[in-house]
């Protein structure tokens, strides 16, 4: 009985053993699949690494073999990113990495955006006040008077031919 019990609990820890090994494989293909999708191939087609598709290209199957070999060897996603940007610049990445100067890339275009919607809508709100304030005033009661007849006359003379 205690012979059989210890060949079970041997066999479960075999088991539990491979299905930690087999789990851990399946995560490095979707590992190297996630990041493979979130970089651009730099032969200059634009495409996403994995998915670059142009016949004859120079740089992807190299970069897909580093990418491999990156995951392989356990690193971290930032790492991984951290090594294809210092080897072929940050135009390797489709999207910024989230943190420190890369943030500057996700929030001034959207600050611009909202500041100059904000302006317009300020200078329109302006220009209809102007707007309201001149047709409040009758025509004929800007010069009325005296000194609306002078300054009719010196009109008058100074755009004469």
């Amino acid at each position: 009985m205690l012979k059989l019990l210890r060949s079970r609990l041997l066999q479960t820890v075999l088991l539990f053993t491979v299905a930690l090994a087999t789990i851990g494989a399946g995560d490095t293909t979707a590992k190297f699949s996630s990041l493979g999708h979130k970089m651009v191939c730099t032969c200059g087609c634009g495409q996403i690494l994995l998915e670059c598709n142009h016949v004859g290209c120079p740089n992807s199957d190299g970069m897909i073999r580093e990418l491999r070999t990156q995951v392989a060897g356990g690193g971290t996603d930032t790492s991984i990113f951290n090594f294809f940007v210092a080897k072929y610049g940050p135009t390797v990445l489709a999207a910024p990495i989230r943190g420190g100067f890369d943030n500057a890339a996700w929030i001034v275009p959207i600050a611009v955006f909202v500041l100059a919607l904000a302006g317009t809508a300020v200078l329109i709100r302006r220009w209809k006040g102007r707007h309201m304030i001149a047709a409040a005033v009758a025509p004929g009661m800007a010069f009325s008077g005296t000194a609306g007849d002078s300054m009719r006359q010196r009109i008058r003379r100074e755009t004469e031919f």
